[in-house]
């Protein structure tokens, strides 16, 4: 008598993400978690809509040519998830509307005030400038993150692949954030005067 053995797992299944399933419709759309999941999505619309606003101030007000560039290129990618959010919101079946991010709305105005707060045309006001972006990453990363999970667990697997592609975005700018302060901010910074 043969025994069944069970072949092993290769290598693509056993590191493939776990797909989301296709929404129960009434059950997926009148449960509280739903309800959670667009309250959020209402919330990093206005974040990001916002966050466009607000980053040529930051672009405006950088000394060096590097971060500019970051900033620039992270303000096309932050339009690019305004566009994202109102796709995942027609994949789930609702119309895109925003809701005032008390968070993002407290970020930006943090930085508004480290701008203000130090000298133009320093490096002091760089590291400032990176110190206030990567809290809004950061914030980003967390927001991001979430729905995507919440997203999965709802079903809802075209938003999940839109939420993902923007939060590997968010978590690179934060990491090209992080290589400028230090290859190009910090260390100039040091030496400068009050």
């Amino acid at each position: 008598m043969k025994t069944a053995t069970a072949k092993p797992a290769t290598s693509k299944q056993a590191t493939a993400p776990k797909q989301a399933t296709a929404p129960k419709t009434e059950e997926v759309k009148d449960s509280a978690l739903n309800e959670l999941f667009i309250d959020e999505l209402k919330d990093i619309y206005w974040a990001e809509k916002n966050l466009a606003k607000a980053l040529p101030k930051m672009i405006k007000g950088a000394t060096s040519a590097e971060l500019k560039t970051t900033i620039e290129n992270h303000l096309k990618e932050t339009e690019n998830h305004v566009t994202r959010l109102e796709s995942v919101f027609n994949s789930i079946g609702e119309k895109a509307a925003a809701v005032k991010c008390e968070a993002m709305a407290g970020l930006l105005k943090e930085a508004e005030e480290l701008l203000s707060e130090t000298e133009k045309g320093t490096m002091v006001r760089d590291v400032a400038i990176i110190s206030a972006a990567q809290k809004v990453e950061h914030y980003e990363i967390a927001s991001y993150g979430t729905m995507a999970t919440l997203a999965n667990v709802l079903g809802y697997s075209e938003a999940v692949e839109l939420l993902e592609a923007t939060l590997a975005e968010e978590k690179n700018a934060d990491s090209l954030l992080t290589q400028v302060a230090e290859n190009t901010v910090n260390t100039p910074a040091k030496s400068e005067k009050k």
